[in-house]
């Protein structure tokens, strides 16, 4: 316990956030910061059993902008040795301090409370190496701060004791208040240990402090256990008159014992209404308690009655109004304990949420405005915003239209679910997005039926019930990779949804009552077709997206990327910038994709870069004049708040943006080629990379349709002595063998006439095997649209004639040499484009797919139209293939 002692005359002083210690009190603190570990280190550690220092309360910036009571501001000095200040009293007023001279107001309190440390410990916090100290004070008694100072980075203070002297106390002790007082705190105090001795069933021990403490300091000590307001403890704190400070005890202790007393009348009321096959009951016997006791006699009629007004107000159809009238009168029958109370309550919870008639309003649609706002947000596009713009002039003639059910289909990172909110805020509709992706069970389309435990909607009626209204734009994501097993084919419980004879009463097991999705706009996305069941992708208006020429990728990059990026990573244009140029060289050395995600990627890493170098720099700049002070030792104070907590700077009211902007660094970072290479390493691709590929015969240059987009296929052939065996490898499904074998044989038979042999009856594979392999074995690969590339790589092969490396083909070929049409022709040109391939070779069939190919792209490349296989063979070669005037064809 606290004994009297002899206080020096200046203290150094640790400042408490919103806290006070009362004398007699026990606190724990962690100290962290530079000023609370060097005033540990020197008035408490150095020192030993006889550090005192002094705990002086801070008030919080925002509560003392209305409080009044002392203010001490800091005084103007040097900045080395001690720095007075002096003590203002008075309201908010005192903060308005000359700002040229930067003078800020810290709110102390003039009275606190000296205090020792009854234990210290010392850490070293791994790997920065900092000192931390762990420390146990105890309050001893009150001083008043006659002036303040700092010493170094810790604030010291001259003090005056206000305790009173031992002849003073004998005399207060023999007032008749001061003893009535006495007497009055005792009982109280008694009385609330006795309480709180038989809740947690403890001896006697707690007594021994109202019989060998003097009553003073047992004010401070209960007073001190309590938990109550800043404001309450400054005014015990305040309180030097030992029968004002006795007051206010009894007042505390006395407000403590009855919301004891009130506490256990709850639980004993709720105790005696309780059995024992109502367990499950309590918590809601408790709050029936605790409303009676506060005068509030709401109960579970209420709660039903509030529900039926929602329902009223919903707006639901008459039929389902019916429905749900049936379930609440089932509802108001019912018992809250009964199982079946807690499923029919969130079943018609659920029908008055739901927006039967509420729908986005629309203002008079602007098609200028539209066209604008998704030419802001994407790119290029053309033929999605012609087709939503359509959309749209439809809606302005004829306003309850039914909405579209628009399909995108194209690689990742073209921009799919993007544009998808993009429409949403062009139509000035809300926007909601499902994620089919991986979905198995029907359930998750249509709800699980109500018998069922757990049950709950299915996704597009949770979904509406979240966006509050029956005219959303709604993304069905990833719709071509739902699956289907025992529990349902979510694609087959699609159709229904797509379809717009049948949305129009849509029903949901769980909801049991049909819903209108035809005012809903769909939207929905795909990588591929094929996995899209016929009877699903009948339902839907398919947009292909395949991709973005370099051309677009470097418009994208300058108009949409490099902005998000230098955002995300707190950068603007003054500390980065990257040059059309070495956009250019990212697209075309480090990325070879339909879309754009590894473009942002890289230019991310770049951001990344110079965000690491703007931070180096910053230690470097010097502050401006505006923030000079914010170095001072000051601000660096951290206070305590409570026991166990770190401490925290004081505010001094300074703004973060200022701050920011104060650091500059002395040029912009301009990304160049040796960057690039620092930072994205050595280029990925190499335009020689076909023409190092195609040195030597057997080689041939397919172009492939990917779920990522268009990809160039190289297809090697080569021979070995065996017995006319063809092995194929490369990870390849049956249509694509089946295309090598028809390669083969045409090869075979047109040998002669290719001057492959010298007549009809030679057989070129007479002695040996040949071996056709497609590169990057990992990936599987199939389809028809090899053939032509097959015949190519073995005809080089047999004829030992190199393959033009300019040159790229696709088409599916028959035995008799035809050449057939395929899909995917734009996917193709542009991954021939993007790989430097200049000249492609495409069936006949297929010159009405160029119209959908950018004019700029088709301007780089020389595009050759092939009927036959002859015509493919005489443009691959340099200088054409040799064959017979007369050939048997």
């Amino acid at each position: 316990m606290a004994e009297s002692v002899e206080l020096p005359s200046r203290l150094g002083i640790l400042p408490f956030r919103n806290k006070v210690l009362l004398p007699g009190a026990i606190i724990r603190i962690r100290c962290t910061s530079p000023s609370s570990v060097k005033l540990v280190e020197q008035e408490l550690w150095q020192r030993e059993e006889k550090g005192l220092i002094g705990i002086l309360p801070v008030r919080d910036a925002a509560e003392s902008t209305t409080a009044v009571g002392p203010v001490l501001s800091q005084g103007v000095g040097s900045d080395s040795g001690e720095r007075s200040s002096r003590i203002q009293v008075g309201t908010s007023d005192s903060q308005r301090l000359d700002v040229k001279n930067q003078q800020e107001i810290i709110h102390w309190h003039t009275r606190g409370v000296a205090a020792r440390a009854l234990h210290l410990s010392r850490g070293v916090e791994k790997p920065s190496g900092r000192v931390t100290y762990i420390v146990v004070l105890e309050g001893l008694c009150r001083f008043s701060v006659q002036e303040l100072s700092t010493r170094g980075t810790y604030y010291t203070a001259r003090i005056s004791p206000l305790e009173m002297t031992k002849a003073d106390m004998e005399q207060v002790e023999q007032d008749p208040d001061f003893i009535t007082l006495s007497r009055q705190f005792k009982a109280t105090a008694t009385e609330l240990i006795s309480i709180l001795e038989q809740k947690q069933k403890t001896g006697g021990r707690t007594k021994v402090l109202l019989e060998t403490v003097p009553v003073h300091k047992l004010a401070d000590i209960f007073v001190a256990s309590f938990e109550i307001s800043f404001e309450e403890q400054l005014s015990m704190l305040d309180s030097v008159d030992l029968k004002v400070r006795l007051s206010k005890a009894t007042e505390l202790v006395d407000r403590h014992l009855q919301s004891i007393r009130v506490a256990e009348k709850i639980t004993q009321k709720v105790e005696g209404q309780l059995s024992k096959s109502q367990k499950e009951f309590l918590l809601r016997q408790q709050m029936r308690a605790i409303k009676e006791e506060l005068g509030d006699n709401d109960d579970d009629e209420d709660d039903v009655a509030a529900l039926e007004r929602k329902m009223q107000s919903a707006g639901m159809p008459s039929n389902i109004w019916k429905h749900a009238q049936r379930e609440l009168r089932r509802l108001k029958k019912m018992q809250p304990q009964q199982p079946g109370y807690n499923s029919s309550r969130v079943y018609l919870e659920l029908l008055a949420d739901l927006p039967w008639q509420k729908a986005t309003e629309e203002n008079e649609l602007d098609l200028k405005a539209a066209k604008e706002h998704l030419d802001s947000d994407h790119y290029g596009l053309h033929k999605v915003k012609q087709r939503i713009i359509e959309y749209l002039a439809v809606r302005k003639l004829k306003p309850d239209a039914r909405g579209p059910v628009l399909c995108f289909v194209g690689p990742p990172g073209v921009g799919k679910t993007s544009l998808a909110s993009s429409i949403a805020a062009a139509l000035g509709r809300k926007f909601m997005r499902i994620s089919l992706g991986g979905v198995k069970d029907e359930a998750d389309i249509r709800g699980h039926r109500r018998t069922y435990i757990g049950s709950m909607p299915g996704r597009l009626i949770d979904g509406l019930k979240r966006v509050a209204v029956c005219n959303p734009v709604m993304l069905l994501d990833e719709i071509d990779k739902t699956g289907s097993d025992v529990r349902g084919d979510p694609a087959s419980a699609l159709l229904e949804v797509l379809d717009p004879e049948q949305n129009k009463t849509f029903n949901d097991h769980y909801l049991n009552v049909p819903f209108d999705l035809s005012k809903v706009v769909f939207v929905a996305t795909a990588n591929r077709v094929q996995p899209i069941p016929p009877a699903l992708l009948d339902r839907m208006e398919v947009i292909e997206l395949p991709g973005y020429t370099p051309e677009e990728k470097l418009k994208i990059a300058m108009r949409h990327l490099i902005p998000r990026v230098l955002d995300q990573h707190g950068l603007s244009s003054e500390f980065l910038q990257i040059p059309e140029d070495m956009v250019k060289l990212v697209i075309q050395r480090y990325t070879r994709e339909a879309g754009v995600r590894n473009l942002e990627r890289n230019l991310a890493a770049l951001a990344r870069a110079a965000a690491v170098r703007v931070t180096e720099q910053e230690q470097a700049v010097p502050l401006s004049k505006d923030v000079h002070q914010l170095t001072s030792p000051l601000l660096e104070n951290r206070l305590a708040d409570g026991g166990e907590v770190e401490m925290e700077v004081i505010p001094m009211a300074v703004n973060n943006h200022e701050l920011s902007n104060t650091f500059r660094i002395a040029s912009p970072l301009v990304v160049d080629e040796a960057m690039l290479e620092k930072v994205l390493g050595p280029p990925r691709f190499d335009d020689k990379e076909a023409a190092e590929r195609v040195a030597t015969p057997g080689v041939s240059v397919g172009l492939v349709w990917t779920t990522f987009g268009g990809e160039v296929q190289f297809v090697e052939a080569t021979s070995m002595v065996g017995t006319g065996e063809l092995h194929l490898t490369g990870q390849l499904g049956d249509v694509i063998k089946e295309s090598a074998q028809i390669a083969l044989t045409w090869v075979r038979a047109r040998a002669a006439d290719l001057k492959l042999a010298a007549s009809d009856e030679i057989n070129i594979l007479e002695g040996r095997d040949i071996h056709i392999h497609f590169p990057a074995g990992a990936v599987p690969k199939d389809g028809p649209s090899a053939g032509v590339t097959l015949v190519t790589a073995l005809v080089s092969l047999f004829s030992q004639k190199r393959v033009r490396a300019d040159t790229a083909m696709t088409g599916e070929m028959t035995l008799r040499g035809l050449v057939l049409p395929v899909g995917g022709v734009k996917d193709k040109i542009l991954a021939a484009h993007r790989c430097g391939i200049t000249r492609v070779i495409l069936p006949e069939r297929n010159l009405k797919d160029l119209v959908e190919v950018p004019a700029a792209v088709l301007a780089s490349l020389e595009i050759l139209l092939a009927k036959r296989m002859e015509d493919v063979l005489d443009q691959a070669f340099e200088g054409g293939c040799p064959w017979r005037q007369h050939s048997k064809l």
